[in-house]
């Protein structure tokens, strides 16, 4: 397929989970791809099995690297069509007043200045029909104990993506994926261990109606639906990709 042809994307957190998941299935609708993460080396390894695609080393809370992303996707791609603020991360799970108040900084410099410094960066170089699409959490709706600064990182994500939408329309889109938990880093970074014990798993699944996690794959797809002509008239849009949990 390729509705992308011609089109450049750019994908933060592109080395691994979401974000790798989110950049191949962009390259596979022929779109050029920058793929930006703080891991060079792993965003070297997916640019090489991606056509076209363009690695790009980013601290996404630090301004000038973001004004340098945006220029480098220009000189390869010529033009922005989709920026994909797909980085961020968690803390380790504890109790709000117990964290650390560089953690708590730490959570609205990776996951909430990110999104400004890619939007404000990008959009001078973004086409009519373009889009801003963001990865929150459905944690920003549904806050979990143990996550709370990450969870209201997310929740100033969708906000931001709401006032964003108003004050870019009707030239470019902006909306967000909120996904529910899924077996990648978030994991390891939350909890200390790369795999969940299978009873914790089962306790995150028996939350989700649909009786499973989420996937990359799952995520990718949502983003590119909101970045495609399929959602011309969706802005300002928190797409809950959660199997369900928000409902229960």
């Amino acid at each position: 397929m390729d509705g992308f042809k011609g089109k450049c994307v750019i994908v933060t957190g592109a080395a691994s989970g979401f974000g790798a998941a989110i950049a191949e299935k962009f390259a596979s609708e022929g779109a050029g791809v920058l793929a930006a993460d703080i891991d060079l080396a792993g965003a070297q390894v997916l640019a090489a099995r991606l056509p076209g695609a363009k690695a790009f080393e980013i601290d996404v809370a630090n301004e000038e690297q973001n004004a340098a992303m945006a220029a480098a996707a220009v000189e390869a791609f010529g033009r922005i069509d989709v920026v994909c603020a797909n980085a961020g991360v968690p803390h380790r799970a504890s109790r709000m007043v117990e964290m650390a108040t560089e953690e708590f900084d730490r959570m609205f410099a990776i996951n909430v200045r990110s999104v400004f410094l890619a939007a404000k960066y990008c959009v001078a170089h973004m086409p009519e029909g373009s889009s801003i699409i963001s990865t929150s959490s459905i944690g920003a709706k549904r806050p979990r104990p143990g996550l709370t600064p990450y969870n209201a990182s997310k929740g100033a994500v969708n906000t931001l993506t709401r006032g964003l939408a108003g004050e870019l329309a009707p030239k470019i889109r902006v909306n967000a994926v909120c996904p529910v938990s899924a077996p990648t880093g978030f994991d390891l970074s939350a909890t200390g261990v790369a795999e969940l014990p299978e009873s914790a798993n089962q306790a995150v699944i028996s939350g989700i109606p649909m009786g499973r996690r989420a996937t990359p794959q799952d995520v990718a797809a949502a983003v590119h639906y909101l970045a495609s002509d399929q959602a011309a008239f969706l802005t300002g849009v928190c797409l809950d990709v959660d199997g369900g949990r928000s409902i229960q």
